[in-house]
């Protein structure tokens, strides 16, 4: 990848340091809206390229549930948080408390909405937490929601919101509820000249040779 050729490893701290605090304010803000501790796990963060995306979800043919915004400010971009539908059913379930009404795989218009404002409270967690961090103006779009083949979502959000970026920053999410846990995946892909931004505003030399 040619923006982390010559990144410094330690330098990631910085970047799981972002994914941690964004993970606490996301159990914060959760919290709050449903009347409940909600507890996350440390997150894992990773770069990595566009590519490797629907490798991580379990492949391009995979059947995800997917909550997709455009990032806009200092540093634009498209962010994406993709879950397996049976890991949305038991977030919904033990989260929410919304019991499915079926076991069939599909999703009613509160189920939906409920997912949409969890996918939505997240991202503004992190994306504050970034901007944090970094001194720049990252603020969300409104978030809109599909149920889709991993590859087509992809596709589609190159459709929507234009060319993307080649590298993404991934950062694991794990809800907790006792020895439960219900895994999702977050997706920030920054607009090609972006994560430079992001890094030099970190004081870290992103160098183009």
């Amino acid at each position: 990848m040619e923006v982390f050729k010559h990144f410094k490893e330690f330098k990631m701290d910085v970047l799981k340091e972002v994914g941690n605090i964004g993970a606490g304010n996301a159990a914060t803000a959760l919290s709050r809206l449903l009347d409940k501790p909600v507890d996350m796990a440390v997150p894992k963060v990773q770069l990595l390229s566009f590519e490797e995306i629907s490798e991580k979800v379990g492949g391009a043919e995979q059947v995800v549930i997917a909550i997709f915004l455009r990032v806009e400010g200092d540093a634009p971009g498209n962010l994406f948080f993709i879950l397996s539908p049976e890991a949305a059913k038991s977030l919904l379930k033990r989260l929410v408390g919304i019991p499915p009404e079926k076991d069939d795989g599909l999703f009613n218009e509160m189920e939906l909405s409920a997912l949409s404002e969890i996918g939505n409270i997240l991202a503004g967690s992190y994306l504050s937490s970034l901007a944090d961090f970094t001194q720049l103006s990252m603020s969300p779009t409104v978030p809109a929601l599909a149920m889709d083949m991993a590859g087509a979502i992809l596709s589609y959000g190159l459709l929507q919101f234009g060319q993307m970026g080649d590298d993404a920053l991934l950062i694991d999410t794990t809800f907790l509820e006792g020895d439960h846990e219900v895994e999702g995946q977050f997706f920030l892909i920054p607009d090609p000249d972006s994560f430079a931004k992001i890094f030099q505003s970190l004081g870290v030399p992103v160098d183009h040779d």
